[in-house]
């Protein structure tokens, strides 16, 4: 399916807007890389270091290594680093290669104080100081130095993570639901208008975690015959407002999911970690039938890297993935996609762009 250029025009713009908005996860990440002197470390292996090496040298848990590949992924994309891909022949490296660029000697630090880097440091130190463990950093640095595997950087700093915040936060509750709501009516005019296909031969769809039901309603008032439903959780359903041909349900996505012909997660997937999605998926599959009885689930979410030759779009994904890692989310390649898919009972899917985001047809 084609977009029109009017639909594609609009979501660069939108792409834009994202970029300007966490372009201030630059200067995150560069605080992040001063404190834990990744510079330094791998101008200690020669200019040259591997993710293990890395993480041994500035000394923090294993447990951590997704986590600094996503900060070096930025890092990489934004060009203060360089990064050599794997090379498997005899000898070669396995571990991609981390190098520095004339950009990241200058965060290099000998203790001197005469060279060039080291009489900067100072200045970047004094420059990044305001991200540095920040509301808005979240305490990126602070969360790689801690010990404690799964708690992420929101849950370390405010004592809960996001989502139990929201079950004692009207505010926060309603700021979320508000915000999804709104992109939902700005994106799925695009969906239904453009990618419309994707709802024929089914007769009967559950938004899984839709909140006040934005992208259900838009999916129901364009194909009036089928039969809408949101599923969220008890304080979401209770705020959500009456919406024509559509049923709210509360419930909880990791326990079970109403059975239905497809399953729809707009943004759902991306706020979790591997483990949590793959329940997530294993519960939608046993609420739709087979592919030949027209079950599917429709995923809309980021696929980092779709489209590498659009730089601005690929940097715009990296830093909303360093963003969201704050919260325990994580914005997937494809690669990374299909292994919770295959994890999950899946056999096939299908990835079309949208801008910032991809839809995704996925098949039991």
């Amino acid at each position: 399916m084609a977009l029109s250029e009017e639909s594609k025009d609009v979501l660069q713009a939108q792409v834009e807007l994202w970029n300007q908005s966490f372009s201030f996860m630059k200067s995150v990440a560069l605080a992040v890389a001063l404190d834990l002197r990744i510079a330094d470390t791998i101008r200690h292996h020669g200019g040259a270091a591997t993710l293990p090496q890395i993480l041994s040298g500035i000394g923090i848990n294993p447990c951590k290594v997704a986590g600094l590949r996503r900060l070096m992924r930025a890092l990489t994309v934004a060009g203060t680093f360089a990064i050599q891909p794997p090379e498997t022949s005899s000898g070669g490296h396995d571990e991609p290669l981390y190098k520095l660029t004339t950009v990241s000697c200058l965060l290099t630090n000998d203790g001197d104080g005469e060279s060039t880097a080291s009489c900067l440091f100072p200045m970047w130190n004094h420059v990044l100081n305001p991200f540095h463990d920040s509301v808005l950093s979240m305490g990126l640095a602070a969360w790689f130095r801690h010990e404690e595997p799964g708690k992420c950087p929101y849950a370390l700093m405010r004592g809960a993570t996001v989502w139990e915040m929201c079950e004692s936060s009207d505010a926060l509750n309603a700021s979320i639901n508000n915000a999804m709501a709104a992109d939902s009516r700005f994106l799925m005019r695009i969906v239904v208008e453009e990618c419309g296909g994707i709802f024929r031969g089914i007769d009967s769809l559950v938004d899984v975690a839709g909140g006040v039901g934005g992208a259900a309603a838009a999916i129901a008032a364009a194909f009036p015959y089928l039969k809408c439903s949101v599923l969220d959780l008890p304080h979401v359903v209770a705020k959500a407002p009456s919406v024509s041909n559509v049923q709210f349900v509360a419930g909880d996505m990791f326990e079970s999911i109403p059975p239905a012909n497809a399953i729809f997660l707009k943004y759902v997937l991306h706020d979790w970690g591997d483990d949590k999605c793959i329940k997530l998926l294993k519960n939608c599959k046993q609420a739709i039938p087979s592919r030949d009885a027209g079950g599917k689930v429709i995923i809309i979410d980021m696929v980092v890297g779709y489209r590498p030759s659009d730089v601005k779009l690929l940097e715009t994904q990296v830093l909303c993935d360093l963003d969201i890692m704050k919260i325990g989310g994580v914005e997937r390649e494809e690669h990374e996609w299909k292994k919770i898919f295959l994890a999950a009972g899946f056999k096939d899917y299908n990835i079309m762009p949208l801008g910032l985001r991809s839809l995704i047809e996925l098949y039991p």
